[in-house]
């Protein structure tokens, strides 16, 4: 073949035509080839397995409960004024005491008393002697009626004197009205007291039992009876086991909040409680016995709907489930799963339905 020949052969409209398909065709093939290697790409990160954190369901009992707060208080305490005037001479306690009832707390200068008291008795045995004399003759009508009687009234007068003159003293020693803790000591030694007073010289609290206070809604009136148990938590104590008990139950209910009162006795035979104290109260409505109990961070919930991925041979399952009673560590499943499953706790957020999954550690999370 000549140069010529060449020439128009490969300028020839069916050579460029030939030519373009197998260009065509080989960038065809490629693309094939690249897409090809995409695919397998995607496919190899699709099988890759999500890490999780997983645990099992376990089998227990779990309480209904109404949770809210109360301060502690005392059961029993008094505010000791003095029931007498006069200058505190002495004082035998401090805060902090512990003092039984009718323990000496202070006294006042009694010296007035005393005197008082002296001449109270003088008083009166002068007025008795006089009445012997005249009872005497009197039976004998050789004194007057009017005499006798004003004589005897002067005899009762100077008797209730008397008492009065030892009520005195007997209040210039101030005593314990109860047993208990000294909580408060306002008194000082050489101040002047007056009697009955507004200022309370000490405040004594019995804390071997102690009460809390709580507000319930009007709706939960029909959960709470006497005795009934309620779980305190109390953070400045370092204890969250408390057991205390339902003692009343107001009558009335609020109008202006719609609550009722409901006053916990708290039990505190080591006085290791405190009035004051702020404490977490979880009242046990009810007690579910071997119920199936899921960790409370593996329930999903949304659009009113609670669900939990179930790991079965490395594969998330995600399973709709019925929850009961709940707390703040398990949800109660009535429905949906039989309490040998394992579940996903930590990771599950973003999990699909029958994604791969590889448990891990839950530091291997963070």
């Amino acid at each position: 073949m000549d140069i010529q020949t060449i020439k128009r052969t490969y300028n020839s409209p069916k050579w460029l035509l030939s030519l373009a398909a197998i260009m065509l065709s080989t960038s065809i093939l490629s693309g094939c080839g690249e897409a090809e290697a995409v695919d397998a790409q995607i496919e190899e990160k699709e099988i890759v397995s999500i890490p999780v954190e997983a645990d099992s369901v376990t089998s227990g009992s779990i309480s209904s409960n109404y949770v809210t707060t109360a301060v502690l208080e005392a059961k029993e305490e008094a505010f000791v004024v003095a029931r007498a005037s006069g200058i505190i001479d002495a004082i035998y306690v401090e805060e902090g005491d512990y003092v039984e009832k009718g323990q000496v707390l202070a006294k006042l200068d009694a010296q007035r008393y005393e005197l008082n008291l002296l001449r109270a008795k003088a008083d009166l045995q002068g007025l008795e002697k006089e009445l012997a004399k005249i009872n005497k003759v009197y039976s004998q009508k050789l004194v007057s009626d009017d005499v006798f009687d004003k004589l005897t009234s002067q005899h009762a007068s100077a008797t209730a004197t008397l008492k009065i003159a030892e009520l005195d003293l007997k209040e210039a020693t101030i005593v314990a009205p109860i047993s208990g803790y000294i909580a408060e000591r306002n008194a000082k030694v050489g101040n002047l007291t007056e009697s009955f007073q507004r200022e309370r010289m000490f405040h004594i609290v019995q804390q071997k039992e102690l009460l809390g206070i709580v507000h319930l809604p009007e709706r939960e009136l029909a959960n709470i009876r006497k005795n009934q148990q309620a779980a305190l938590s109390i953070a400045a104590a370092g204890r969250s086991n408390v057991t205390a008990y339902v003692e009343r139950i107001s009558p009335v209910i609020d109008s202006t909040t719609g609550t009722v009162k409901v006053t916990l006795r708290v039990p505190n035979a080591d006085n290791s409680l405190l009035a004051g104290m702020f404490a977490q109260v979880a009242l046990e409505y009810d007690t579910h016995q071997n119920a199936t109990l899921l960790p409370r961070k593996a329930l999903l919930s949304i659009d009113n709907t609670d669900s939990v991925f179930v790991i079965n041979q490395g594969v998330a399952s995600k399973i709709k489930v019925t929850t009961g009673f709940q707390n703040a560590q398990y949800v109660e499943i009535t429905e949906g799963l039989t309490g040998s499953e394992q579940v996903v706790i930590a990771g599950h957020h973003n999990l699909k339905d029958q994604s791969p999954v590889e448990v891990i550690d839950s530091n291997d999370l963070d």
